[in-house]
């Protein structure tokens, strides 16, 4: 297995678990629970492959990533009561899902020898995407979106540090480990220490 596709297979498990988590949150059924997980898992990644006009989309060449995704959904259904605080742990997995999936659409562009705009573009889309949509079906406030967090940010900086790798002569994988790991720890930073945006006031005319 590759290391893009290692990505890719983890991103999916993960993302999974964090769409079943924001349907135990909204009390769905557990076909809910498993369509808001495989399209949280696998939302990022196919408007990525769309954009790149890979053929296949990837899940449609490998149709385990749908049955990963329903199996992380089926284990959320059956456990999630079991947890402490659901919203805490969906903080926690869904930014390790965002430093993996940014880094496999970092390096799936890089493969590609996209230029650096599309190489960023398409490690922001394939890490955010999927939360995105998400968040939109379930009816709660995007994180990617929420007032001051470091989340779309972070996957930015994941990418433009996988193009200063690679400028720098690294390749394969310490490229995408490099990617991963500036992503997840500016995400994990936010989330421990409320490291924030500065975000827009509007003052009163005068």
């Amino acid at each position: 297995m590759s290391a893009i596709s290692f990505l890719d297979f983890s991103s999916v498990v993960i993302f999974a678990l964090t769409g079943a988590l924001v349907a135990s949150r909204a009390q769905l059924d557990l076909v809910g629970f498993a369509f808001v997980a495989c399209l949280t898992a696998v939302g990022g990644g196919t408007v990525r492959d769309l954009l790149l006009g890979r053929d296949p989309v990837f899940w449609v060449g490998q149709p385990a990533y749908i049955l990963l995704a329903s199996a992380a959904a089926l284990l959320v259904f059956f456990t999630a009561h079991l947890l402490e605080s659901r919203y805490r742990t969906l903080l926690w997995l869904d930014s390790a899902a965002l430093a993996v999936a940014v880094a496999a659409g970092t390096g799936v562009a890089m493969d590609m020898d996209q230029n650096a705009i599309i190489v960023v573009l398409m490690g922001i889309s394939t890490g955010c995407l999927g939360g995105l949509m998400r968040d939109v079906v379930c009816n709660e406030v995007p994180l990617v979106l929420k007032q001051g967090e470091i989340y779309a940010t972070a996957a930015f900086a994941g990418a433009i540090s996988a193009l200063c790798a690679d400028y720098l002569g690294l390749s394969g994988f310490p490229v995408l480990a490099v990617c991963a790991g500036t992503t997840w720890a500016l995400r994990a930073g936010s989330l421990q220490f409320g490291w924030r945006l500065p975000a827009y006031k509007a003052r009163p005319p005068r």
